[in-house]
C-alpha cells in the first residue's frame, strides 16, 4: 500500500516504512525544485490521506521530486513512492526473538519496537540494553519495516541484548530536528524504568541499564551522535549508564568537501540540497546538528567507547574518518575505532542483508556490543 500524507491536519503517519534508499548514489535522486507553494512553507503536522480516483491539476503539479524516495506536490501531498507494508511483531522463528510495539508519546505520535531473546528465558540475569534509531534520510522508513525488523532480531540474538528501535517522526512533515527531540524523550522514557518503576515490564524486569548502548545507520547515527552528546551535557537519572555507541556509516556533513565528496561534486551537491529539504529552519550544512565538528560539546559525549562502521565505496566514508579524528582532539577521554568494509556503498547490509558483509558488519556490531 502506499501511503500518502498533507501539510496540514493533526494526526502524524502512522507505521509509515519505505525500503532503504542509497541516498547517495543512486542516479536518480537529484532534488528538482518546482516553485513550492507558500503551503509547503508552513511547519504543519500531517494526517494521513488516501489517493483521490480523480486528480485535478494542482494534485499533479510537483513542488519537489525526489525520486526514488518521495515527490511533494504543490497541493501539500507528499507522496512516499515506494511499499508501506509492515511487519506485525511476532516471535522469529529464525533468530528466537520476541518482539512487541509500544506507544511512548500518543500525542507526538513516538512508538518504540521492543525486542527480547527468548533462547533462555526468563533471563537469568538482566540484559544490556540497546537502543536503535534506523536511517532513511529522516525521511522514510521506521522500526516496523521488514529490513530494521530483521536487523534487530539478528542482533539481539547475537549479542543477548534486550533492543528498543525507536519510531521517531519524519521529514518533511516533521523537520529535523524534531527526529531528534523525538528520540531524546523515547531516551526518558526508557531510562524511566531504570529502578523497575517504569510502564514497561519487559524493561523493569530484564533490562540493565548499567549497559546502555546507542546505535544506528546513515540518519539514524546522526541521532545516535546526538543523543549521546545530550546526555553528556544533560545527563540521565542515577543508574543509567551508556557504555558505548555504534555508528554505522553515519549521515554527518558540512560544508568544506572532504575528499570523498570533492571527487563527486554532484553527488555532493545533492547531499547539500537534502539537508536543507529536511531541515528548511538549518544555519547550512555546518550546523552542529549535521556537522560534529561544529558542535562545541563533541567533547562531552556521554560515554566510554564509540565504533564507527564505514564503507569503502560510501560518500560518506570520509565523514566517517573526520570523525573519528575530531572525537580524538575534542578532549573526549574515551576511546574511538574505524571498521571498514572493502567494496561497499552506503547501507548496503539494508538492500543486500544475507550477504557475506552484511554479516560481517553484523559481528563487528555483535562484538561491540560484547566486549568487556
Amino acid at each position: 500500500m502506499i501511503r500518502f500524507s498533507r501539510f496540514g491536519g493533526h494526526e502524524a503517519l502512522k507505521y509509515l516504512n519505505v525500503p532503504s534508499i542509497n541516498l547517495f548514489t543512486h542516479s536518480s535522486f537529484p532534488l528538482k525544485p518546482h516553485n513550492p507553494s507558500p503551503k509547503l512553507k508552513n511547519q504543519l503536522q500531517c494526517t494521513a490521506s488516501p489517493l483521490s480516483t480523480t486528480m485535478d491539476s494542482t494534485e499533479e503539479e510537483l513542488a519537489y521530486d525526489l525520486s526514488p524516495i518521495l515527490k511533494v506536490y504543490k497541493n501539500g501531498r507528499i507522496h512516499r513512492l515506494a511499499g508501506t507494508d509492515v511487519v506485525p511483531p511476532c516471535l522469529d522463528p529464525t533468530t528466537n526473538v520476541q518482539s512487541k510495539d509500544v506507544v511512548i508519546s500518543e500525542e507526538d505520535n513516538i512508538s518504540a519496537r521492543l525486542f527480547i531473546p527468548k533462547t533462555d528465558y526468563p533471563p537469568t540475569q538482566k540484559l544490556p540494553l540497546l537502543v536503535y534509531f534506523h536511517g532513511g534520510a529522516f525521511i522514510i522508513e521506521s522500526p516496523f519495516s521488514a529490513n530494521y525488523h530483521n536487523l534487530l532480531n539478528k542482533i539481539v540474538s547475537k549479542a543477548n541484548v534486550i533492543a528498543v528501535s525507536v519510531h521517531y517522526r519524519r521529514a518533511p512533515e516533521h523537520p529535523v530536528p524534531v527526529a531528534h527531540e523525538d528520540s531524546w524523550l523515547a531516551l526518558k522514557w526508557i531510562a524511566s524504568h531504570v529502578g523497575g518503576n517504569g510502564t514497561e515490564e519487559l524493561l523493569n524486569e530484564y533490562a540493565d541499564f548499567g549497559r546502555v548502548f546507542f546505535s544506528g545507520d546513515s540518519a539514524g547515527a546522526n541521532i545516535a551522535n546526538y543523543l549521546g552528546v545530550r546526555v553528556g551535557t544533560e545527563g540521565l537519572p542515577r543508574g543509567v549508564k551508556v557504555e558505548g555507541i555504534a555508528l554505522v556509516h553515519p549521515y554527518f556533513w558540512g560544508v568544506e568537501p572532504l575528499e570523498c565528496e570533492a571527487r563527486k561534486p554532484e553527488e555532493t551537491g545533492k547531499g547539500h540540497q537534502l539537508w536543507r529539504f529536511v531541515c528548511p529552519t538549518t544555519c547550512g550544512c555546518d550546523d552542529p546538528v549535521i556537522n560534529p565538528g561544529k558542535d562545541p560539546n563533541l567533547g562531552r559525549l556521554g560515554c566510554e567507547r564509540v565504533v564507527v562502521c564505514v564503507a569503502e565505496n560510501d560518500l560518506l566514508r570520509d565523514r566517517g574518518w573526520y570523525y573519528k579524528e575530531l572525537l580524538e582532539k575534542s578532549g573526549w577521554g574515551g576511546v574511538v575505532e574505524i571498521k571498514e568494509i572493502k567494496d561497499e556503498g552506503h547501507v548496503f547490509h539494508m538492500f543486500n542483508p544475507d550477504c557475506e558483509n552484511a554479516l560481517l558488519l553484523l559481528n563487528q556490531i555483535v562484538s561491540f556490543i560484547k566486549h568487556h
